[in-house]
């Protein structure tokens, strides 16, 4: 695969699996909700976790999918009576960490070595949301859609003798989620590449015969895969 190496240092994860209580996770259940109040982040040991945002006119727009080795609910950190600001449902049947807040904030608070850490890796996920909403504001629907499968060839993407394909299966509704957009719109945008020979379509995984056009349409920076990505 062209993923990105995980991003949360190894002491930060010595400090995580510290602090864990483990809890099982099926498909389809939520860790938490949008505007749950709550003190607890999660840790994933295993299986895969999408984090989502409800946008005013009802649509979800999936902003990351979690893996093994993510922390998810950082937000409510150092936040007084902190409510959740997104969804996390679990795609993949999961194992998760459950990690009080306080504790947490407490040892962060007397290690200051850790405490850096932690503001480097909480960077690199709001720079990764600001190349995000970027594409979707600057390059509309088509280009919110260049973008993510582009994303998804950097998390997922495993090269093949015709191309690159995206070894995560979605349906075209879970792509209008990561777009902001609708299936419809998907839809159309996706036919128009395969008849011209830009991607292909097998039973939901994706393989993309030229990255580079994709790339050209929305005047690709090259981000660096830490940033260009869907995790």
């Amino acid at each position: 695969m062209l993923q990105s190496e995980n991003s949360l240092s190894a002491p930060l994860q010595d400090l995580l699996h510290s602090l864990q209580h483990i809890r099982k996770a099926e498909k389809g259940a939520y860790l938490f909700q949008e505007g749950s109040v709550t003190n607890e982040l999660y840790f994933l040991l295993s299986g895969k976790v999408q984090v989502s945002k409800i946008i005013p006119d009802g649509r979800e727009l999936t902003l990351r999918i979690c893996k093994e080795g993510d922390l998810v609910g950082e937000l409510i950190l150092f936040t007084e009576a902190p409510k959740y600001l997104m969804n996390a449902k679990v795609v993949e049947e999961a194992e998760v960490g459950v990690i009080f807040k306080n504790v947490l904030e407490e040892k962060l608070t007397v290690n200051n070595g850790l405490a850096l850490e932690f503001m480097k890796w909480m960077s690199v996920q709001y720079r990764k949301s600001q190349t995000k909403f970027r594409d979707l504001v600057l390059h509309g629907k088509k280009g919110a859609l260049y973008s993510t499968l582009i994303r998804l060839s950097n998390s997922y993407g495993v090269s093949t003798p015709s191309g690159i394909m995206i070894d995560l299966p979605l349906t075209n509704q879970e792509l209008a989620n990561f777009c902001g957009t609708s299936r419809e719109v998907v839809n159309r945008l996706l036919s128009d590449l395969r008849k011209n020979n830009i991607l292909s379509i097998d039973k939901g995984l994706i393989t993309i015969f030229d990255l580079d056009f994709l790339k050209t349409e929305i005047d690709c920076e090259n981000c660096p895969i830490e940033l260009c990505n869907i995790e």
